[in-house]
């Protein structure tokens, strides 16, 4: 019985040195393996370096010694740039240097003042100013020419306006002395057809040629319309600069013979201010037991004439803050062609805290436009710091909550 366990156990030691012999030789390999650089081709490669090392004779290969770098430093002329990369700063920067001026007698006694004043002196206030006048009256008095073209097609009972071009523009960017024109149109009274070109960029000589057909316009009405030519000037960074109108009634011209062309010059646009920018008509009533707020939209009344055609196609937008951040926002129907609109819409808002003295109520009374941004006519705010019949309509829901309380407000600007 001795002798099968002694068996056993010399060959479980057996088996456990032959597998640690094996571990061994298997590390002792791996360990050999990683101190050996890979080839160089697979270096370069990882560099980034699209070369192989058969094509690097004629030049300058990695890891040169300091001794070639300093004999192609002394073969350097004198006159070439030469950028040191330890004076660097952290940013990666090079240090601003001065040069050094060699100093004499009479540099010396003179101060960076006179220079400044010499520099002054060299340009005369007088011509400054005939300079910044006639550049002044260049830009208010031409503003440039649109022409374009007039058909009516007989068979197909629509209406055909060509915008050719544009000359002698303005120049709205004072930087690089340019515009980037583009022109919207809109076919007066009505204000249904709306259409604009493309943006051309950096030019005062635009060539549109671009053709825009309208139908379902009996020739009959043609007399009755107007063309409205906006000329304006592309803003990436804010709101496009307006560079003047064109207004082309149609009455008394006959597009009976065929396809007329025309020019007309661009004149400044006409802005219709009025003396107040008309009232609002809103309903109120704060529910404290379910904690909303019903608004009422009634009627707007005496807009101002926002447009060249005198009407408007107004519309209220209301937005609720809490802490003066807006948490909820409605908007009415857009009421087509009137100063006097009749809205009738109810709203009903919940409230995120008990009471009403961090709440506040913005309407915005706008006018819709389909081929531009649509422009505010008038604003109105109600809260517990709105002065005026804002504050007092807001204190009159909060004494008498469950009460639905109507007032008409003043609308301020925009």
């Amino acid at each position: 019985d001795e002798i099968p366990t002694v068996v056993g156990i010399f060959s479980a030691f057996g088996l456990v040195f032959s597998v640690s012999l094996f571990a061994w030789i298997c590390c002792q390999r791996k360990s050999s393996k990683s101190n050996k650089t890979p080839p160089y081709k697979f270096v370069h490669v990882l560099k980034g370096v699209d070369i192989y090392p058969e094509n690097l004779n004629s030049k300058k290969k990695f890891g040169a010694d300091d001794k070639s770098e300093a004999k192609n430093k002394s073969a350097m002329p004198k006159s070439s740039l030469h950028l040191d990369l330890e004076k660097r700063d952290l940013n990666g920067n090079f240090p601003k240097t001065t040069p050094k001026i060699q100093s004499s007698p009479g540099l010396e006694n003179l101060s960076p003042k006179h220079f400044a004043e010499k520099k002054k002196d060299s340009v005369s206030p007088d011509s400054l100013k005939s300079i910044t006048s006639l550049s002044c009256e260049d830009k208010q008095d031409k503003l440039g020419t649109l022409f374009f073209s007039l058909e009516y097609n007989f068979e197909k009972k629509s209406f055909v306006v060509n915008i050719k071009e544009a000359r002698g523009l303005p120049a709205m960017d004072e930087q690089s002395m340019t515009s980037d024109p583009y022109i919207k149109m809109t076919i007066l009274p009505e204000k249904k057809h709306k259409v604009k070109t493309r943006v051309l960029r950096k030019t005062l000589d635009p060539a549109f040629d671009e053709t825009f057909t309208f139908y379902g316009i009996p020739y009959s009405q043609i007399q009755d319309l107007t063309l409205h030519f906006m000329i304006l000037s592309f803003d990436r960074f804010s709101r496009d600069d307006v560079i003047g109108e064109v207004l082309i009634p149609l009455a008394g011209i006959e597009l009976s013979e065929g396809r007329l062309l025309m020019d007309r010059e661009i004149i400044k646009r006409n802005v219709r201010k009025s003396s107040g920018r008309g009232e609002l008509l809103i309903s109120l009533c704060y529910q404290s037991t379910t904690n909303t707020l019903t608004v009422v939209v009634l009627k707007a009344r005496h807009l101002p004439k926002s447009d060249v055609s005198g009407l408007s196609d107004p519309y209220v937008k209301v937005n609720l803050y809490h802490d003066k951040k807006r948490i909820s926002k409605k908007k009415t129907h857009v009421k087509k062609c009137t100063p006097n609109a009749v809205f009738n819409e109810l709203f009903v808002f919940d409230i995120p805290c008990e009471g009403l003295d961090d709440i506040s109520i913005e309407f915005l009374v706008l006018d819709s436009d389909r081929g531009s941004r649509n422009e505010v006519i008038g604003r109105l705010t109600l809260g517990s710091s709105a002065e005026g019949t804002g504050g007092e309509h807001w204190k009159e829901i909060c004494e008498y909550p469950r009460r639905q309380i109507a007032k008409w407000h003043m609308l301020c600007d925009g």
